[in-house]
């Protein structure tokens, strides 16, 4: 139990209270240990007999096995945790004798969890130290090593490397125990997209999810992806969303969001000639966009680190949406577009996992489609490369016959296609099953609404 040093540095812990946790536990197993399985793992723990033991606990509670004095002393023998039955025995009623108050068990665990990140902090300062010293390491990429180490201890995501498959299964059984004791969290297990017909599919927007939403130009993927960030943004106003346009302005996009929330046409956004109806819909529809917590971000030709750069400032990161793809640049040279936008996908599913939010990217699809006589967009439509396939955990592909329509004229083989009328085709999903999701398109307010609540 002798205390570590790392670079002439005393790592801190509290004897007492990671004795208290493992204690409290043994005393009454049932109400403490979920307590400190949903906090604590067991590298939490300094002092290498508590690591041990607690790793003996979280099998036994994955396996659903009663957890007391005598069965933990029987699996810790079992593991050579102790060398001898009687020494084993003294330490865990020593560690029962160690509790001051049981009721106090979470603070106990909460002192156990901020030595441990102090020790993080201290580990990655003298990796940083190292690193500099060194002078081997290129400046952007040590800043971006160390924002990056920093941002994982913040939001509890620090790379824990191998795992074994009992915490793993401890993490999923509390979760569906949380989904079981409330109902209102069963069926979409992500963010809801305000699409229902479609989170039907997809289970709603998941955490570390790549979703590709792909359709050829002025198909309107810009104002689906932000009818889908307004509606995450207005379930959880407690959640920030960030949306990267390389394409428009920051009042471009405000202007948009403004005339889908407020069913005004961007033509009289745009000209100010606002009817008095008109305006008393704009100013709450403003209001309603206003306390929401959306970012916006026009900087042309960004690259993924710098994008991390600026996630990471940003507290409750909820979702993430890229206005597109084929506009963004790699950060070093590539010797082709095809490598470089390979690059850049396999970088923003990284992105993607690192954040744990999900990132949604919108790209354009090739002409193909067009010379097609069903213009319906397949998976080989995708622009640039194919590695957009594979990083992709949902393809999404919008689709509106009324757009080809509109564009062959009178002469259109299908002159009475609905102009309104849109598809969602779902072409990956490593969630479920592929389909078709119905949508309903207001042009002039830059709005797809699902066909099941095309009135919302």
């Amino acid at each position: 139990m002798a205390e570590m040093e790392l670079a002439g540095v005393n790592l801190p812990y509290s004897l007492d209270a990671e004795q208290s946790v493992l204690g409290a536990i043994l005393l009454d197993g049932n109400a403490n240990m979920p307590k400190a399985s949903a906090k604590l793992h067991p590298e939490h723990f300094y002092v290498k007999v508590h690591t041990d033991i607690y790793t003996v606990m979280m099998q036994m509670f994955a396996a659903s096995d009663n957890i007391d004095v005598v069965t933990v002393l029987e699996n810790c023998m079992k593991n050579n945790v102790f060398e001898s039955q009687e020494e084993g025995r003294n330490y865990l009623v020593k560690l029962m004798e160690t509790v001051p108050s049981i009721s106090s068990v979470d603070r106990y665990i909460e002192i156990v969890e901020d030595k441990y990140t102090r020790r993080l902090l201290i580990s990655i300062a003298g990796d940083i130290l190292e690193n500099a010293n060194e002078g081997q390491t290129d400046t952007a990429a040590l800043l971006e090593l160390a924002e990056k180490r920093i941002y994982d201890i913040r939001n509890e995501n620090q790379v824990k490397g191998l795992t074994r498959l009992n915490a793993v299964i401890v993490g999923i059984l509390n979760e569906l125990s949380e989904l079981c004791a409330n109902p209102d969290k069963q069926g979409i297990q992500g963010l809801k997209s305000g699409f229902p017909s479609l989170d039907k599919y997809i289970h709603g927007l998941n955490k570390s999810d790549l979703l590709i939403v792909a359709a050829r130009p002025g198909m309107g993927k810009t104002s689906f992806a932000m009818n889908m960030a307004t509606n995450v943004a207005k379930y959880h106003p407690e959640k920030s969303i960030c949306v990267f346009n390389l394409e428009m302005s920051k009042e471009q996009l405000a202007s948009r969001l403004l005339s889908s929330e407020a069913l005004i046409g961007g033509t009289k956004l745009r000209t100010g000639q606002l009817t008095e109806e008109e305006w008393s819909r704009l100013i709450p529809a403003s209001d309603i966009l206003s306390k929401t917590d959306l970012y916006l971000d026009d900087t042309p030709g960004i690259t993924i680190p710098e994008m991390k750069s600026r996630l990471r400032r940003l507290h409750n990161l909820d979702l993430v949406v890229i206005d597109y793809l084929q506009l963004m640049s790699s950060s070093r040279k590539i010797d082709s577009r095809v490598n470089e936008i390979s690059e850049i996908t396999r970088n923003l599913k990284i992105l993607a996992k690192e954040m744990n939010v999900p990132v949604i990217t919108l790209s354009q699809l090739s002409r193909a489609a067009e010379k097609r006589d069903d213009h319906r967009p397949q998976i080989a439509d995708l622009r640039d490369s194919g590695s957009i396939e594979q990083d992709a955990d949902i393809v999404l592909f919008l689709y509106r016959e009324g757009y080809y329509d509109k564009e062959s004229g009178e002469d259109s083989a299908a002159p009475t296609a609905d102009m309104n009328s849109g598809e969602c085709i779902v072409a990956k999903n490593r969630h479920g099953e592929t389909n078709i999701v119905k949508l309903h398109w207001q042009g002039e307010f830059m709005r797809f609404t699902g066909t099941d609540n095309r009135d919302a």
